[in-house]
């Protein structure tokens, strides 16, 4: 019996991946082996002694310290691809937001509550809210993951002229990318180039504030930047100062800060990216399918601090090992296994962590677990 600790609220369909027979799953677990997560900051908390793995209901993995669990041998999941539908449509709801004025033209109208005449107020001082039309406009999309690539196709068959740009996509191309899409050179020849750019990459050292001052003036004279990825990929500073000067034409975040509220031309959505009652499940169904295959199983699929691997189960004993930088994994676990018959290895690497699978053809693990241990670099054994 698996205990699984709910940080946040879980969509009921998740527990249908965890059937109770195998899994307790609750809010007051006390020593879980598992955790659901979503937006919960966990940086700050004690993890338990007993804990395996996290998977998080969501795409984004800052709110986890997962430097610190993968030193302990401790899997975080995500779940890429889940809420991409989701926060693609509303990214072309920000792309129309930025561009017509709706949000300034509503909030004008509400007040204009108790005076007479509202109707002809309306028609005399409806030209203060117009904006351009998007059909034949350049479409920037930096970062062309899940969401990235949903939001590229959208925009082309909108009838916009879309440029999508990430590290790999000059080496890989997408396979479900519309031909209609170009590439551009760099981070910067895309901001130069287009009308509205939607900044989907993740957050990370090398991210944060990517979008500067040096960007900013370098881009596109009227600009409009929607921000659907996180707040620190942004300078605040950077941009109500372009915001000031018009290079910017309009901001639109679903990350916002403090700094930002009140700003003219700056429409902050409170993080609506994935919510949605369709993408709450979808996160929720996957993150617990990857918990229960990896507690069950051993199997690594959409890890972020591990390599990803499986193998289907074999009859026999388990055995999956925790590693930093161990040479010729391998051959370890064959020595730790001498004499025990392994039926299959499977060892992969990722960022200096790596993770092993081997399978026994039989149910005596002997001593495999404890020599194992004893290895320099090792972090954790798990025999199944």
């Amino acid at each position: 019996m698996y205990s699984i600790l709910t940080l946040n609220k879980i969509a009921v369909s998740a527990l249908s991946q965890l059937p109770p027979e195998n899994y307790r799953v609750g809010d007051d677990e006390k020593d879980p082996q598992g955790i659901l997560v979503r937006s919960f900051d966990m940086h700050k908390m004690e993890m338990p002694l007993g804990l395996l793995a996290i998977a998080r209901a969501g795409a984004g993995t800052n709110n986890i310290p997962v430097t610190q669990c993968a030193d302990n041998g401790v899997v975080v999941f995500n779940t890429p691809g889940a809420n991409a539908n989701a926060v693609k449509e509303l990214v072309l709801a920000g792309l129309l937001l930025s561009s017509r004025k709706i949000v300034a033209g509503i909030e004008w109208v509400q007040s204009l509550q108790g005076q007479d005449g509202v109707a002809a107020s309306v028609e005399k001082g409806k030209s203060q809210f117009t904006g351009p039309e998007i059909l034949g406009k350049k479409m920037g999309v930096l970062g062309m993951g899940a969401i990235g690539l949903l939001v590229a196709n959208a925009c082309e068959s909108l009838g916009m002229n879309v440029i999508g740009y990430s590290r790999s996509m000059n080496a890989a191309r997408p396979k479900n990318l519309s031909p209609g899409v170009s590439t551009a050179a760099s981070v910067e020849s895309l901001f130069m180039e287009c009308d509205y750019v939607a900044v989907l990459v993740p957050s990370n050292k090398e991210t944060r504030h990517m979008v500067n001052e040096r960007l900013l003036l370098s881009a596109k004279p009227g600009v409009r930047i929607l921000n659907f990825s996180r707040a620190e990929l942004v300078d605040d500073t950077a941009m109500k100062q372009a915001l000031k000067t018009g290079q910017v034409s309009c901001y639109v975040t679903d990350f916002p800060t403090e700094d930002l509220l009140g700003c003219e031309n700056i429409i902050p959505i409170p993080h609506l990216g994935a919510s949605t009652p369709e993408s709450e499940d979808n996160c929720a169904d996957m993150a617990a399918a990857q918990l229960r295959n990896y507690l069950a199983h051993g199997n690594i699929v959409n890890s972020v601090n591990f390599p990803d691997c499986e193998h289907p189960m074999g009859e026999g004993r388990r055995v999956c090992v925790f590693h930093k930088d161990v040479p010729d994994i391998t051959d370890v676990l064959g020595k730790a296994a001498a004499g025990l018959g392994v039926a299959n290895v499977t060892a992969k690497s990722k960022g200096g962590f790596g993770y092993a699978i081997m399978d026994l053809k039989g149910n005596d693990a002997g001593g495999v677990e404890k020599a194992l241990q004893a290895v320099p670099g090792v972090l954790r054994v798990r025999v199944i």
